[in-house]
Formats: structure tokens, sequence, C-alpha cells
């Protein structure tokens, strides 16, 4: 109950906060503030205000953020591994966000590596087909003057 409560939150308060408009109205608090300052002579209570205001919105909103970064993890993390599972990629993929740091560098280099070595593969390919291409044509003149 509390956790779909809490996403549901977190998801709304994510999303306003990344609008245009949330940019806006937190700009216009800071002016608003900064112009209030010599109606308050500037006084440790006005600093405070903003300070602790701040200080609040910051530290909720880490969490709120946090939580949805890694719902929104999660979730691209299981739609990766779905399309690994149902294509020809290699099934030892998936899962590999929770080996050490070392061991998901290992497998990064053998996917450059296996990157390199199919470019390679289709640059030699590309190269010959030209070749193969003239020959096909010579073949088939001819036959065709024959």
């Amino acid at each position: 109950m509390f956790g779909k409560l809490f996403t549901r939150i977190a998801n709304k308060v994510a999303l306003a906060a990344g609008k245009p408009l949330t940019f806006i109205l937190c700009c216009l608090v800071v002016v608003v503030w900064g112009v209030s300052g010599p109606i308050f002579g500037f006084s440790d209570t006005w600093q405070l205000i903003i300070n602790t205001g701040t200080t609040i919105i910051t530290f909720l909103m880490v969490f709120l953020i946090q939580n949805t970064q890694n719902r929104d993890g999660v979730a691209i993390q299981a739609k990766l591994d779905e399309l690994v599972r149902v294509s020809k990629a290699k099934n030892a993929f998936i899962g590999i966000e929770h080996l050490t740091e070392e061991e998901v560098e290992k497998f990064r280099k053998q996917c450059e590596a296996a990157a390199k070595k199919a470019d390679k593969v289709l640059a030699e390919k590309a190269a010959s087909q030209p070749a193969q291409r003239r020959s096909h044509l010579r073949t088939s003149r001819a036959k065709a003057q024959a």
C-alpha cells in the first residue's frame, strides 16, 4: 500500500520538477525573496527562510529522484534482458548489472573486441564484393557473346 502511494507521489513530483514552469516558479520565489530583503532588513530570519526552505526541498528531492531513477534503471534493464533473451545475443549478458565493476569491464572489453572483429570481417567482405561483381560481369558478358 505505502509502496504504491510513494511511487505515485515520487513519479508526479519528479515529473513536475522537470518542467520549465517549475524552474520559472523557483526562480520567481528566489527573486521575491531577494526583493523582500530590504523590507525585512536582511535579517537573520529572512536568510534562514530561504536556507531552510531550499535545504528541505533539496533533501526530499534527492530521495524522490533517486527512487524514480532506480525504478527506471530496473525497468530498462528488464527490457534489455528480454531483448537479449529473445534475440541471437548471448544470454550470458542477462544480469551482468549485478556483477562487480571489474567483471562488467571484462564483458565490455569482450564486446568491444567482438565488434572490432565483426567490423573487420564486414570491411573485408565489402572490399572483395566489387572484385567479385566485376568478375561475375565479365563471365556473364563472355557467355552472352559466345
